[in-house]
């Protein structure tokens, strides 16, 4: 539990200072630095583990999943600019909705009727915080909704290679093919940051790292329903960077539609937590 209050805590704090940098440096030197300086954080796992853990007979799929990983962090850095940070993150719930209709499209797996309930709700949710009928929408929301789509088929890749590869491989190639597949758009649409950023930038990418590698941690020693059901504390985290840096607070119909969109995705978690063992126990 304490590894999963960690990661929320590091990737709020990432967010919230991917907010402050967002001011002066553009979203694709951003995006790169980010994934630069995680690579040379997660860098010492893999040399623990040796050379011999980068062995990989599933290459495509790790770098279908960097492709992924780069849209989903270019329009969710992009959201950030433009959208407060507490209603964002409340967005970014979704994910675990369109992990699952992902992995129906992709991985052929069955949605029986109370995950479809969820689904619902979650877009309910959505509709909620996004209010497009209202005079407070703001349309640069929907690339947070555009970002948790990509982050949702990234957790099905994933899913699917944790069950042949090593955690240190997926890690490891995660941060080789998001730097290598970053730097081309860097060289060609990014800027030289100046020193002060830079150095924050170097900040992003370590907790960004140190967030993703906390909560793998949790949820290889734990239930990932019961590890997950801490993930709402990065809307608490970021609705105090927001007010205490930014000067923004959360309204009601935002606060509800997060609570909605996360007990959807929560419950979806614990359907498919309880679908694995029954399975495992019948096997």
């Amino acid at each position: 539990m304490m590894y999963m209050v960690a990661a929320t805590a590091a990737l709020a704090a990432m967010h919230g200072v991917v907010r402050h940098l967002s001011t002066t440096v553009d979203v694709y030197t951003i995006t790169f630095f980010r994934n630069l300086f995680g690579l040379i954080v997660v860098l010492p796992l893999v040399l623990r583990n040796g050379v011999h853990s980068l062995k990989s007979k599933r290459m495509p799929l790790h770098l279908l999943r960097g492709a992924s990983g780069i849209l989903a962090m270019l329009l969710w850095f992009t959201a950030l600019a433009r959208v407060e940070i507490a209603t964002a993150t409340a967005l970014s719930f979704s994910a675990a909705i369109f992990g699952t209709i992902a992995a129906v499209l992709l991985l052929g797996e069955r949605v029986r009727a109370r995950r479809i309930a969820a689904i619902i709700a979650g877009f309910i949710g959505v509709l909620v915080v996004l209010r497009p009928a209202s005079d407070s929408f703001n349309p640069s929301a929907l690339f947070v909704i555009g970002s948790s789509l990509f982050w949702g088929i990234n957790l099905v890749i994933v899913k699917s290679l944790s069950s042949t590869e090593h955690t240190a491989s997926i890690v490891a190639w995660s941060g080789i093919t998001l730097s290598a597949l970053s730097l081309p758009i860097f060289l060609y649409l990014g800027e030289i940051p100046s020193g002060h950023s830079l150095w924050l930038l170097f900040v992003v990418g370590a907790l960004g790292t140190l967030g993703h590698m906390c909560m793998t941690t949790a949820l290889s020693m734990a239930d990932s329903t019961a590890v997950m059901s801490l993930d709402f504390l990065r809307l608490i985290w970021t609705v105090i960077i927001g007010a205490i840096f930014f000067a923004e607070h959360l309204d009601f119909l935002t606060l509800l539609g997060a609570t909605i969109i996360f007990a959807s995705g929560l419950y979806i978690i614990f359907r498919e937590s309880r679908l694995t063992e029954q399975t495992n126990s019948n096997t």
